[in-house]
């Protein structure tokens, strides 16, 4: 990648199912990509919490969170926009005061002359729409808790996740339904999360994509901009001192530190961190 294009912003980063709380949650990994990357505009595609109990919130969790309200800092000029998932539901209050974010169920934007939908994808999921309750006290509660049981690689939680993906046809069902809905909006591209696994696919000009997850082996994120849409893999960073995804070294390269880092930039994400008011929700 040439030098020029390293340094070119995204118009858009989006990532999704991050399920902060829940045990196969890689929120340092979400927060290196964040870092690492440019980008003016930033979605959280859904499914940001793993539920409403903030206790299960773990240090490296509160920092993501830190980290998202010190970008929504106007200085930043950074559009920071939440679309709540099925596992957010609720949230909307809580995260405007928490983050300093706005909660949409859905959000629109125009780049380029096209229309662009980004929903999390529960809307197209018949069986969880049907079976909300049934859904959090198994799917949710009894899928946390099997978290904590199983091994350190979680293999039995990460095979269950995709299995119940296939078991549920989630994947083209809620392409499906997520191309209908871009039809009736007259939108050339929606962007979906919620199955847990990306894809691309298209049908009479209409473009859908789908963030993938963060809680599997393959972490995955979108981002929007003048080479298109592309659906990234992450990879690990080199270590400090050497340069870094698109050229950084690990500073966000939408944050001016010119004048150096201020004390509160600095000890954001522990201040976030020791916040009782913060960890005492939902616990």
């Amino acid at each position: 990648m040439d030098s020029f294009a390293a340094e070119r912003p995204y118009d858009t980063l989006i990532l999704s199912d991050l399920h902060l709380g829940a045990a196969m949650s890689r929120a340092r990994e979400a927060l290196d990509v964040l870092q690492q990357n440019s980008y003016r505009r930033l979605i959280l595609l859904g499914d940001i919490f793993a539920d409403l109990n903030f206790g299960r919130l773990k240090k490296e969790h509160w920092k993501f969170l830190g980290y998202i309200r010190k970008l929504s800092n106007p200085k930043r000029r950074i559009e920071v926009v939440w679309v709540e998932g099925n596992h957010d539901h609720g949230l909307a209050e809580i995260m405007s005061h928490l983050v300093g974010v706005r909660v949409y169920q859905e959000y629109q934007w125009n780049y380029r002359g096209l229309r662009h939908i980004a929903v999390h994808g529960h809307q197209f999921d018949g069986f969880s729409v049907s079976n909300v309750h049934l859904s959090y006290w198994v799917g949710t509660l009894l899928y946390l808790h099997l978290q904590k049981w199983d091994s350190k690689n979680k293999v039995l939680t990460r095979f269950l996740d995709r299995l119940n993906t296939r078991w549920l046809r989630l994947s083209s069902k809620v392409a499906a339904g997520a191309i209908a809905h871009a039809r009736h909006n007259e939108a050339a591209r929606i962007f979906c999360g919620h199955t847990h696994a990306a894809l691309h696919t298209s049908e009479n000009g209409i473009d859908y994509y789908n963030c993938g997850a963060w809680i599997d082996e393959h972490l995955t994120y979108i981002t929007v901009g003048e080479d298109g849409v592309q659906i990234h893999e992450y990879v690990a960073q080199p270590v400090a001192g050497e340069q870094g995804l698109h050229g950084s070294s690990g500073q966000h390269p939408n944050v001016d530190d010119s004048e150096g880092e201020s004390s509160d930039d600095a000890e954001f994400g522990s201040e976030f961190i020791e916040d009782s008011e913060y960890e005492n929700i939902g616990s």
